[in-house]
């Protein structure tokens, strides 16, 4: 770069500067800035012809004010003017100003690509880095269709120097990023690539940055690059730090051209030639060993150039997941780093384990480490750390560890922070559905995870536990006892009554035989929790209220007298009320064996993938979380819900909530049009009206549509939502 003489000190814009910075308020310093702007336009708009010199330090001065947040609406054609200098401090400061100040939409925009398009064809080094430079700052699609076709030529030209050719590469993949589609790779795509061969280090590490963006979007064009890369990057790797001395940081030889490297290979599968492949390994294994050595220098930027080479190349070893080797190896030393000092590093190493436990080469080594994962999760100060230490945790379950995971991860829950409590739910709900060998410790667990943090058990989990004890006969007698004694407690959280009212409504019998949970002490429990409940929850309970006149005739007055006071049958909420209306006339008219057709348990639901899992995913993306029998290679674990036992699936399709409360959704395999096959609804229609009414085509459509939505829908299958008041009006009035 030419020497700046000491004529370009441009000393009027060093008095300005200095008047701003001496400015007592702000109201001086715009009083000042307009006083400049009003000079500045005189000198423009004068009759005498201004230098070059003069020129500069005006636009210098424009810039520096619209630096400190005003607007510039002139100026520009002076900035253009300086383009055409052939001093390089009067160009380099219209190319700033243009960079900063200029439009992409301009009028200007065609004078400036004439400007650019002269310096470019000038073979003046300098003057065509400061034409490169602009391109790529203003980046607009303008600039895109007019140089497009002329970067790459420069790019690739023998006579380039080494400092155009690393301004070009940026350049162009600054375009490329703007407009991918302005920029065509086929006629120069090997030229480029042989740029890795290059003896210049920064032309290297700029064509390795052009070359990674281009190859995620077309892999097979720059498939060549993959060996070259591999032959640089062992040169680096093996060769001491006084052979790169211009290129060595710290005494790490060219950290961030390997860093750029690594990422590039991470572009393709490990390398089929035997002898790339041999090489490539032998580049990683030497990556690893120089970070057991001790080190060089105790200074931050040493361990931090180190670091980051380490890390992109396990990073490669995890992409590749061939080498069981590596994978441990690599496992092992992020091993050592969960107790690093350095808070950055425990968190790295955190969120590259939780990526390791995914292989089956590493997942016990992955494992070997749970103390220590565990330690972090309740003395880490850091909640980001924190956080990665759930996703190993999670990462790293299977059915071994299971219980031990489930219960740290319940006993950090207490003091976590609430930003992540919902998500810590969601994992521990799948956790404890997909590792349960016990069905009762599932529902303990359920349970308890709604004591411990209710308000962030979403309806997918609560959901999701009444699915499972739904389709295990086995279960259902603990869960019932269980929820009993859960709603006892003098506070329960929303979510547990709901949970205790559908279980009890649904199975409350299986339990009765006890003095201590006969029917009447169930619904009086129950019922205490009625008047601290929303509206939906006390819909529920009302429906489980219903039941309980099934299973237990004998307190069937006592309910009665519930439904029929006024605070029920002149509930301000209309659903609360046509629900209490309803149910009092069906159990007042029907007789037992209409009452037991009608209300009848539940069928199981059919098998479908949880809806906790649906919900992790949405919440962390479709790529960060992935099935965990499908990440640890499990072929024979199996689903709560499935697996090598499975759980009866009934024939029938699963019932709309009208079905369930009031018969009429037998299974048929009839078109929603075709007359309706002699059901237990036909049974009511005797009771309730002389008539037989049909089922019309509306009402086969809402069971059609609520099948759809049973495994997501508890809430519907245990009566919510109920049919339309209109609809219920209809049939009572029939």
């Amino acid at each position: 770069m030419p020497a700046v003489s000491k004529g370009d000190g441009m000393r009027g814009l060093a008095v300005f500067i200095s008047d701003i910075r001496n400015c007592k308020s702000k109201e001086a310093e715009i009083k000042r800035i307009n006083k400049e702007l009003a000079n500045i336009r005189s000198k423009f708009k004068g009759d005498k012809a201004l230098d070059g010199y003069s020129k500069k330090k005006y636009v210098c001065k424009l810039l520096f004010i619209f630096l400190l947040g005003h607007d510039i609406d002139f100026g520009h054609m002076e900035a253009v003017n300086l383009l055409s200098s052939n001093k390089y401090t009067e160009k380099q400061i219209g190319y700033l100003f243009i960079s900063v100040l200029v439009n992409s939409n301009s009028e200007l925009i065609r004078l400036i690509n004439n400007a650019i398009k002269n310096d470019l064809s000038s073979r003046n080094p300098t003057f065509m880095g400061l034409a490169l430079h602009c391109i790529a700052n203003v980046g607009s699609r303008e600039m895109a269709e007019a140089f497009a076709g002329e970067i790459p030529r420069i790019l690739v030209a023998g006579d380039t120097m080494d400092s155009v050719k690393q301004s070009a590469a940026l350049c162009l993949l600054r375009l490329y990023r703007t407009s991918p589609d302005l920029v065509l790779t086929n006629e120069w795509t090997s030229r480029v690539v042989h740029l890795l061969n290059d003896q210049h280090l920064g032309v290297v590490t700029a064509a390795t940055s052009l070359i990674t963006t281009l190859a995620q979007k077309n892999p097979e064009e720059f498939k060549t690059s993959v060996s070259l890369a591999v032959s640089r990057l062992s040169r680096i790797v093996t060769s001491a730090s006084t052979d790169l001395q211009d290129y060595t940081y710290y005494f790490v030889p060219a950290p961030w051209l390997s860093v750029k490297l690594l990422r590039l290979l991470q572009c393709y599968p490990p390398p089929e030639d035997p002898a790339v492949r041999g090489r490539l390994t032998e580049c990683l294994e030497t990556i690893l060993n120089k970070a057991q050595e001790p080190p060089k220098s105790k200074k931050v930027q040493h361990s931090n150039a180190k670091n980051a080479v380490l890390f992109e190349a396990i990073s490669l070893i995890i992409y590749h997941d061939s080498e069981p080797n590596l994978l441990v190896r690599a496992c092992n030393q992020l091993g050592q780093f969960l107790q690093h000092r350095e808070t950055n590093l425990r968190y790295l190493a955190l969120e590259s384990m939780c990526t390791l436990a995914s292989s089956e080469f590493s997942h016990e080594a992955v494992k070997t480490h749970i103390e220590t994962v565990i330690n972090a999760l309740k003395t880490e100060r850091d909640v980001s750390v924190r956080q990665r230490a759930v996703d190993l945790l999670y990462a790293m379950c299977d059915r071994r560890n299971a219980q031990q995971i489930v219960a740290e991860m319940l006993n950090y829950l207490e003091t976590a922070d609430y930003s992540i409590r919902e998500e810590i739910v969601l994992k521990v709900a799948i956790l404890a559905e997909k590792y349960a060998v016990d069905y009762t410790w599932y529902v303990d667990t359920i349970l308890n995870l709604i004591r411990i943090a209710g308000d962030y058990v979403s309806e997918e989990v609560w959901y999701r536990v009444i699915q499972i004890v739904i389709n295990r006969d086995d279960v259902q007698g603990y869960a019932a006892k269980t929820v009993f004694e859960a709603l006892q407690a003098p506070a329960c959280h929303e979510n547990l009554v709901k949970v205790g009212g559908y279980i009890l409504g649904e199975f409350g019998n299986l339990i009765a035989g006890d003095p201590r949970s006969s029917p009447l002490i169930q619904f009086n429990l129950l019922h205490s929790k009625f008047h601290l409940c929303s509206v939906p929850t006390r819909a529920l309970l009302l429906s489980a209220y219903i039941k309980f006149i099934n299973l237990f005739p004998e307190i069937k007055p006592t309910i009665q007298d519930v439904l029929r006071s006024d605070s029920q049958l002149r509930n301000a909420d209309v659903e609360l009320q046509q629900r209490a209306v309803e149910y009092l006339r069906l159990s007042s008219i029907a007789s037992n064996d209409i009452l037991a057709t009608v209300l009848e348990e539940m069928p199981p639901f059919p098998e479908r993938e949880s809806s906790i899992l649906a919900k992790l995913k949405k919440k962390k993306g479709p790529n960060t979380v992935t099935d965990l029998e499908d990440t640890k290679k499990e072929k024979n674990s199996s689903d709560v819900n499935g697996g090598t036992e499975p759980a009866p699936v009934s024939t029938a399709s699963t019932p709309s909530p009208s079905a369930d409360l009031l018969g009429l959704g037998a299974p048929s395999t009839s078109s929603p049009g075709a007359p309706p096959a002699t059901t237990s609804g036909s049974l009511l229609v005797d009771v309730f009206a002389d008539t037989s009414v049909p089922v019309d085509a509306g009402t086969a459509g809402q069971e059609d549509n609520f099948e759809s939505d049973a495994p997501t829908s508890i809430e519907g299958a245990s009566g919510e939502p109920e049919p339309s008041v209109q609809e219920a009006d209809d049939f009572f009035c029939k």
